[in-house]
């Protein structure tokens, strides 16, 4: 437990109080001039291997200054929208090109729909006639090709025809990286493009066109935003307080992070900085394992294996909760736009401590590999090994639900061991499946991470096969009720969401990692005996 007056730094309008000891890592970065090599955008820093992917991967540093461009066209645009009665955001859009606008959203109570899914129930909910007739599409990838992002764009187009919308091409508005697939389509149907910086990777990308073109569309001051991570920037290097410095050594500190909220105002920054720092960090067979979790001091907050950090709260005492399982080892304060750049520096930085290239995914794409394969060839043939009401069991021994999650527990009862839950469910309807978490975490030592699917391949995925080798992980999945088509395609959103559940177990099995699958054959039902039997246990 820190020290609860801790050690201050705080510059740029971000503050970071800490009790933990992190003097010699602070100490080295600053020697060895880490910042202001990261300043200079420096390739060599993190080593060799990692200096032709750095050097295309530094624009994140100040790409602030280039986003000022993007103010004027998106005040106009969405001028142009509110005129046409358009007055909602829906973003299709995956990991990095969604995570931060769903914090931006969040935050400022905007009411952009965030669709990082393949559920057919979460899509379909999008695609009412009386919500699209107010409905812009961002669509949003690096790339222009990902898979999710292009099947949410078919149904849109599909459903904005369905309900007799002329010229639909002008409700989309996409955000990608010059040169891509997607620019290309934009430019040949006519639909408003924003090019984002290239040399900004997805999970750094917060502050470029990514972050910002959906936020502003539903009216968002991004300038702001802006304005804040300009004012952070001027501390990089500095010879007096370096808050991003000192939170790199944190993050360095231990190979568990737990993040909470604590009534910063801003609503969902752990969600952003666990893809941040699991898919930056998670590879090598080693890396800092985020925990984003639901409160201050929520089950798994603290262990000797992980150090504990509330955005927002008291550096001098308690935290807002009250609780004395909620004091933090570290706390961070500051606004939205600093809180961007301080994490991104300070994950960069921990890259450099831990000896890992921050900026490479290795092992994202093998699931995504798997998942077209599987599209090709049809589903694996696989049978439960037992059924308990409404769930089907498969990978365990018990045949009982509570039985099997037990066994995740047992196996998780090694030292460096985590559970990743895994929910190829509806996050929005199927949301109480989520505090699955919490209950596992009560029982058992070990960290307790959450993800939904499809998004957690962007994210945790990365850590999950390529950080270190001690993961638990138990899939959910369950029977989908009303399906639909992908248009131009010979599957469906029920078959893509099966295909990728499938391409990831394997990606796990191949690793000889212990994998458990509940399937729920009735959601409600399912998620209730989930959370019934696991509080069974003791």
């Amino acid at each position: 437990m820190s020290d609860p007056m801790g050690k201050m730094e705080a510059a740029g309008g971000l503050a970071v109080t800490t009790g933990v000891d992190v003097n010699r890592d602070v100490e080295r970065l600053r020697a060895e001039g880490v910042p202001a090599k990261v300043a200079a955008k420096d390739a060599t820093l993190w080593g060799p291997e990692a200096e032709e992917e750095a050097a295309i991967r530094l624009g994140w540093v100040d790409t602030f200054v280039e986003s000022k461009e993007l103010l004027a066209p998106l005040a106009k645009l969405r001028a142009e929208f509110n005129e046409q009665g358009i007055d909602h955001i829906a973003l299709a859009g995956m990991g990095g090109s969604s995570l931060a606008p769903e914090v931006i959203s969040r935050t400022l109570d905007l009411g952009i729909s965030i669709l990082d899914t393949t559920d057919p129930g979460q899509i379909v909910a999008e695609l009412g006639e009386a919500s699209l007739r107010r409905t812009a599409v961002v669509v949003s990838s690096k790339s222009g090709s990902t898979v999710e992002t292009d099947s949410q764009r078919r149904a849109f187009e599909a459903a904005f025809k369905g309900v007799g919308i002329e010229d639909s091409t002008k409700r989309f508005v996409f955000v990608t990286d010059p040169g891509s697939a997607l620019e290309e389509l934009a430019n040949e149907q006519g639909s408003h493009l924003f090019l984002a910086d290239s040399t900004v990777g997805g999970r750094y990308s917060a502050l470029t066109a990514f972050g910002l073109v959906p936020a502003a569309l539903a009216g968002a001051d991004v300038a702001d935003l802006i304005d804040q991570a300009e004012t952070f920037a001027t501390t990089i290097g500095s010879d007096d307080d370096d808050p991003a410095v000192v939170l790199g050594a944190i993050i360095a500190s231990k190979p568990t992070i737990t993040i909470a909220d604590d009534g910063s105002g801003i609503v969902g920054l752990g969600d952003w900085a666990e893809q941040l720092i699991a898919e930056s960090l998670g590879k090598d067979g080693k890396g800092t394992l985020p925990v984003v979790l639901e409160e201050p001091g929520a089950p798994g907050a603290r262990g000797s294996d992980r150090v504990y950090v509330t955005v927002g709260g008291s550096s001098t005492g308690l935290p807002s909760s009250g609780s004395a399982l909620a004091m933090p080892d570290a706390v961070v304060n500051g606004p939205l736009g600093a809180q961007f750049l301080a994490w991104e520096l300070a994950t960069a930085y921990a890259g450099y401590l831990i000896g890992i290239d921050p900026f490479n995914q290795p092992n994202v794409t093998e699931s995504k590999e798997n998942t077209k394969r599987i599209l090709a060839d049809g589903l694996p043939e696989e049978r439960p090994n037992a059924v308990d009401g409404a769930v089907e069991i498969y990978g365990s021994h018990s045949t009982t639900v509570a039985g099997a999650l037990g066994e995740i527990l047992l196996d998780a009862d090694s030292e460096g061991a985590y559970i990743a839950v895994m929910a190829y469910l509806d996050r929005i309807d199927d949301a109480e499946a989520a505090k699955l978490r919490a209950e596992l975490a009560e029982r058992t030592g070990a960290p307790v991470t959450w993800g939904w699917g499809p998004r957690f391949l962007h994210s945790t995925g990365q850590f999950h096969k390529g950080g270190r080798p001690t993961g638990v992980f138990l899939q959910l999945t369950g029977e989908v009720g009303e399906d639909l088509l992908i248009p131009g395609r010979d599957y469906t959103f029920a078959g893509l969401q099966a295909a990728q559940a499938a391409g990831d177990r394997q990606a796990l099995q191949s690793r000889d990692r212990p994998l458990v699958r509940l399937h729920l054959t009735h959601r409600k039902r399912g998620v209730n005996q989930l959370l019934h039997a696991v509080r069974e246990l003791s």
